[in-house]
């Protein structure tokens, strides 16, 4: 029976989830999808998962999406992983993890980011160096944290991996990552486009435990191991690419290529609240994550803890759906129930004030909304100063914003994001720019094309576009105010 379409098929295997599309190469048209569920666990700054179980969910979710295609095995050319970054995930001589992975948002490292950015010289250093200034979510601090706190499964690890370089290692055989993903790590260099040997050597890691950084994360890494294609259901001649984050694979599937000095600023409303944008600039600023692109130019984020998990627990609280909220009013809610990132605050604590015996629950719901969102606006405020913008600048303010994430789905949070940042923003069609940015790595692989021009051609960064209404300035000032009052103490 000949073969009547090329199907590529993107994973987004993230914290909550893997998430997979099976995709027409040429057209863009999503033909199935699959998702399963991930386990986190942990209490207090703790967040973990098995990483087994993500092998578990890829299966399951990119079975659930050849079948939901109608696809026939012979008929899936290429896949791509995109994963949630900055995990560890310490793997023993049996390629097998010695521990549950440390995650992103797991902030019991916070002290060993802070001791590494004095041990390097301070923050100026790093940003030399990598871009960045270690956080808690960074791997490097994560690693660090397991030499003090478990030497001996530190000990154990022969091979270091972000959750996609595991993930595509499990897929076909090869120990690769990318530019994206490893630039998150805390030891690449993004303009050496390499490991950082002293920084290796400050962290006593082996550079033989690391994978290869393939110059994109759309270069082809190899084919399906028998053990994979039997697990899918798929033949071995699949071509899997080298993948890369969920923040790179949203810039390709929104079709972000640094056209100019910046290109298409982004607002992703997940689990974590992100900002970012793909430049040719680098910038270098400690409250930005510098991060490079898959595809070689720079992808500057800002990145909040507390986003869409946060207000969804403020509704359970109040027994509110999370659509029945209306503006805070005299309201602050601070949500950083987690902790929090941007701004670097890991030992925070959620705050509410402007309580009165009047106040309505809709309104202390709203006021959640408000301060999540007045936070990821901040950060973007930051991230188009470091990139030679004046946020205050009209032509700048007027600028659309590409909203994603499970967030731009609800009336509350577009509502709320219209209204503090007075901007327009455009809602891509797309449902999973990350999966569908991992389909165009894949396709890229298949066939040599460049990544982002595929999703260009695919269209996935179009959508609606909601207009601008103007700024409630007088939120701002009020939730601004409470933040810059409260973090040196309330929230130290």
């Amino acid at each position: 029976m000949p073969v009547s379409r090329s199907v590529v098929i993107g994973v987004d295997s993230s914290t909550q989830a893997a998430k997979a599309v099976a995709v027409d190469a040429a057209t863009g048209a999503v033909l199935g999808t699959g998702r399963a569920p991930h386990t986190v666990t942990g209490t207090g700054g703790a967040r973990e998962s098995d990483p087994e179980e993500w092998w578990t969910a890829l299966v399951a979710a990119v079975r659930a999406a050849v079948r939901d295609a109608g696809a026939a095995p012979g008929e899936v050319a290429g896949l791509a992983v995109a994963g949630q970054q900055h995990g560890l995930v310490a793997l023993g001589a049996d390629r097998r993890p010695v521990r549950p992975a440390l995650l992103w948002n797991d902030t019991r490292s916070a002290p060993q980011a802070a001791a590494l950015t004095a041990r390097l010289g301070g923050p100026a250093a790093w940003l030399d160096r990598t871009g960045s200034v270690p956080v808690a979510a960074v791997t490097a601090a994560k690693w660090q944290w397991l030499r003090e706190r478990e030497p001996r499964r530190a000990g154990a690890a022969t091979a270091v991996r972000l959750p996609h370089d595991f993930l595509t290692e499990r897929l076909c055989g090869a120990a690769v990552t990318d530019p994206g993903d490893a630039s998150g790590t805390g030891w690449y260099a993004p303009a050496a486009r390499g490991y950082d040997p002293g920084l290796l050597d400050l962290l006593g890691l082996d550079p033989a435990a690391l994978p290869a950084v393939a110059p994109t994360g759309a270069t082809r890494a190899g084919t399906l191991v028998p053990a994979a294609a039997d697990a899918l259901g798929l033949p071995g001649t699949v071509v899997v690419a080298a993948g890369t984050g969920d923040n790179m694979a949203a810039a390709v599937g929104l079709g972000l290529g640094a056209t100019g000095l910046l290109d298409h600023p982004v607002v992703s409303l997940g689990t974590s609240g992100t900002v970012f944008a793909a430049t040719r600039a680098r910038p270098a600023d400690p409250a930005l994550s510098g991060f490079a692109a898959t595809d070689g130019v720079f992808l500057p984020l800002g990145c909040t803890l507390n986003c869409t998990l946060a207000v969804d627990r403020f509704a359970a609280l109040l027994g509110l759906d999370r659509e029945d909220a209306r503006p805070g009013g005299d309201v602050v809610v601070l949500p950083y129930l987690d902790g929090e990132r941007t701004p670097d605050l890991p030992a925070a604590s959620g705050l509410v004030t402007g309580l009165r015996h009047t106040t309505d629950p809709r309104a202390i719901l709203g006021a959640a909304y408000e301060g999540a969102a007045f936070t990821v606006l901040r950060a973007l405020d930051g991230l188009l100063a470091a990139c030679g913008l004046d946020p205050a600048d009209p032509a700048v303010r007027d600028r659309p914003l590409r909203l994603i994430g499970g967030g731009a789905r609800g009336r509350a949070w577009t509502d709320t994001v219209r209204r503090l940042s007075g901007r327009p923003l455009v809602l891509p069609a797309a449902a999973e720019p990350v999966a569908l940015g991992a389909a165009a790595l894949a396709a890229a692989a298949v066939t040599g094309e460049d990544p982002v021009a595929v999703a260009t051609a695919w269209g996935t960064g179009t959508g609606e576009t909601l207009p601008a209404v103007p700024r409630d300035e007088e939120a701002l000032w009020r939730i601004g105010g409470v933040l810059d009052a409260a973090a040196p103490t309330l929230l130290a």
